[in-house]
This record gives structure tokens, sequence and C-alpha cells, in this order.
């Protein structure tokens, strides 16, 4: 009986061991458009209703990949909870992020984020205040500038 119960305490610590190292939600639909560079995955989690002005989305990014320079109007919320990445607001340095990490983008200030160039990231991404406007795409991150991280 005491075996038992030693091997029902050894499953239940690998299954949640297991379900940890999971994602929480599935990868979405890979992204098309001209808004990032690299293989981009985005789930819509939550879409902006009468009741609740947020957006609330997956997005995965593989190895390399990133959004372009963009703001928000009404600011964004990042929750990492996978890998590492790099996010940085115009005029100030790169920050590494990693899971757990929870970035604050403050209304109308540019920035962009994405993976490093060798792990990939997954953070879920809150767009708030949606109704007094939503991201506000500009030029992509250029090869120079997402490299700056190494000369930091």
């Amino acid at each position: 009986m005491v075996c038992i119960s030693c091997n029902r305490a050894k499953q239940e610590k690998f299954e949640s061991t297991k379900s940890s190292s999971e994602m929480a939600f599935s990868k979405g639909d890979k992204v098309t458009n001209d808004n990032f560079i690299g293989t981009v995955w985005l789930n819509y989690l939550v879409e902006t209703d009468t009741a609740h002005n947020v957006i609330i989305g997956s997005v995965t990014f593989e190895p390399g990949a990133r959004t372009n320079w963009h703001y928000h109007k009404g600011g964004q919320i990042l929750l990492v909870t996978q890998g590492q990445g790099l996010y940085q607001e115009k005029g100030k340095p790169i920050e590494i992020i990693e899971k757990g990490a929870v970035v604050k983008c403050p209304a109308n200030i540019e920035h962009w984020h994405g993976a490093t160039p060798t792990e990939s990231m997954t953070h879920i991404a809150i767009g708030t205040n949606t109704n007094i406007g939503g991201a506000i795409w500009l030029d992509p991150v250029t090869e120079d500038e997402y490299n700056n991280v190494s000369k930091q």
C-alpha cells in the first residue's frame, strides 16, 4: 500500500512538471502581415467589445522574430510566459525579458519586442484602453537595431 501511494505521488509530480512546461494556449495562426519580421504565431484570446476595452493575444516569436516599431494609443501590457525575448522603447537600451516578466508599454511610446536570436519567446499581449485606439505600426526594426543588445 505504501508503494502504491509513493508511485502515485511520483506520477502526480511528473504530470505537474510536464504540464508546467507546456504552452498554456495553442500557437494560433502564423502571422502573414508586414508588421513582423521572422516567424510569429498569434492566438487571439479576447477581442474588444462594448463591455471590455481590451484585446488579448498569445504571441509566439521564433528565434530572431520581432515586431516592427509601433505604439499603442491606449498602452499595452506584456506577460512573458515562455522563453527569453527583447523589449526596447525608442531612445532606450534593449531589455532582456524572460518567463515571468511583466512589461508595461506606456501609451504613445514607440517600442518593439520579440525573441532573442537564439531563443523563442511567448507572451500574452494585452492591448489596453482600445476605445481610444489600437496599435500604430511603424518601420521595421533594422538588423543593426536588433543586434545592438550585444553592444550594450
